[in-house]
């Protein structure tokens, strides 16, 4: 597969130049790059909006524990499933063209997400905005990946992680801001709403600044391929986000039997299309530092899933804070990781994989300090007392996130930049549906959906255990990633 790219050009540097007219490519570029970053954003906000709302959301419209589940892992399912297609289709029909088109139907999705009437509505229209933005959001990776070089390639993925971790972090936080402030009447809607003028810019802008490019060659989709991989992805998923709601009936087993048969026809279906053009490009899986860190970033993202939500029902049913007030959690967070930031961009990917695994274990051992110090405060436990192991969580999510984006493609050929991305886009997104569907077994098995203080202090106690595993894991997986980045090797 060929690399996406700003236009058909030969790219441009991503710093100004003494040559006449290139400096203008040059701010076109960033310009461009700074749209497609705030769509990155606006879809990872929107993953985590939800989270500060959802007691009020669940009062508002009498959902159910297993649809509140459904906010979040129905908007993660539908983006994690369209990803690598999205990117496909912006090979063949022209990036900024299926750009535009993701975003319109991102932003009319919120729309429907503002005006819902039920539970059920909702969850439809959260369904149609992961669609919108699986199609909208696979150029953005790519497009760091052949645009940028060396150091420049290294701070332009640390913005990258940047938008990735703080808007997960910030996305809570608007969402207890907006939800206390009931702007207008409209409550918890105001979440939704705000993408209708964040999208429309976002459009206006694409249309200006991002040039229109189509691959050299023009591969047709695989529409078997696609198929295949959505249908093993939600006969996987499905059953471990409606299992607990239906205690665990046969179905589920079987669906998930199903699901593993179907994975399996779909890779033997991709090795035979190697050759004419496949969904999937598995010589990108021979490097072991992109399938580390493809590992490692479902990892990530699974262990995301798990946390925020859960961490939100323990600030507001563990220990009684409003909206607004759990929101003052998540900045501490935020604070924490925007010092991470701040260091892989000063750092330029200098220590490899070092820095980010330094992360892993600075998370490891701020998570085991919070489920101490939850243990022993219980109820008392204020907000201020949270503050060093929420700064240490932070700075390590702000040191972890665009490092292993990175390091896990630095040695992914330009040609198949746009099928490693889609990949890698996939593998945090499937991880976060996967994360969030495991909150059933390690959460609300434990709560039964229950507002009891005690019993959700309990039950977020016991998932901090699984996330600090998590992150033993991601430490132990980036042993796969280069120690340098850039044109450097190990």
């Amino acid at each position: 597969m060929v690399s996406p790219a700003l236009g058909n050009e030969p790219q441009p540097s991503p710093e100004p130049s003494a040559q006449p007219g290139t400096s203008k490519v040059a701010l076109a570029a960033k310009i461009s790059l700074v749209v497609v970053l705030v769509a990155e954003l606006m879809n990872v906000l929107d993953h985590s909006v939800v989270l500060n709302a959802i007691p009020t959301l669940q009062a508002s419209l009498g959902a159910t524990p297993a649809q509140v589940q459904w906010l979040t892992a129905g908007y993660g399912l539908a983006l994690a499933l369209g990803l690598v297609t999205g990117g496909r289709l912006g090979d063949a029909y022209g990036r900024r063209r299926v750009f535009l088109m993701g975003t319109a139907v991102f932003t009319t999705a919120s729309l429907l997400c503002g005006l819902a009437l039920g539970p059920g509505m909702l969850i439809g229209a959260r369904v149609l905005q992961g669609a919108g933005a699986a199609v909208m959001i696979p150029q953005v990776l790519a497009t760091l990946h052949v645009t940028f070089d060396g150091e420049h390639r290294s701070r332009a993925f640390s913005l990258y992680g940047a938008v990735l971790t703080v808007g997960s972090v910030l996305g809570p936080v608007l969402g207890g801001v907006l939800t206390g402030a009931d702007l207008f009447g409209l409550g918890w809607r105001t979440i939704f709403l705000i993408n209708l003028p964040i999208g429309v810019a976002v459009l206006l802008g694409g249309w200006k600044f991002i040039t229109e490019s189509t691959a050299p060659k023009a591969e047709r989709l695989d529409l078997t391929g696609v198929l295949l991989s959505a249908l093993a992805v939600v006969l996987i998923v499905f059953p471990l986000t409606e299992g607990h709601a239906h205690q665990w009936p046969l179905w589920c087993f079987a669906m998930l039997a199903a699901g593993l048969v179907v994975l399996g026809v779909f890779l033997r279906q991709q090795r035979r299309r190697q050759d004419d053009a496949p969904l999937v490009v598995l010589a990108l899986f021979r490097d072991k530092a992109f399938s580390g860190g493809l590992s490692a970033q479902m990892t990530f993202g699974l262990l995301s899933g798990m946390f925020f939500i859960t961490w939100t029902l323990f600030l507001q049913r563990g220990l009684g804070m409003s909206p607004l007030h759990a929101s003052l959690a998540f900045v501490l967070l935020t604070v924490g990781e925007m010092a991470g930031v701040l260091i892989t961009m000063k750092t330029a990917g200098r220590y490899g994989r070092r820095l980010p695994q330094a992360g892993a274990l600075i998370a490891l051992v701020a998570t085991a300090a919070y489920g101490i110090q939850i243990s022993r405060g219980q109820a008392d436990l204020a907000l201020l007392e949270m503050a060093l192991p929420l700064l240490l969580l932070g700075l390590a999510f702000g040191t972890i996130g665009g490092p292993l984006a990175d390091l896990s493609l630095s040695k992914v050929p330009h040609e198949n930049a746009g099928s490693a991305s889609g990949l890698f886009n996939t593998s945090i997104h499937l991880g976060m549906a996967l994360g969030t569907a495991l909150t059933a077994l390690v959460f609300f098995s434990a709560t039964g959906g229950s507002p009891d203080a005690t019993v959700n202090r309990d039950a977020f106690t016991h998932v901090l255990w699984w996330i600090g595993a998590a992150f033993a894991a991601m430490w132990a997986l980036m042993f796969l990633l280069p120690t340098r980045t850039g044109n450097q090797t190990d």
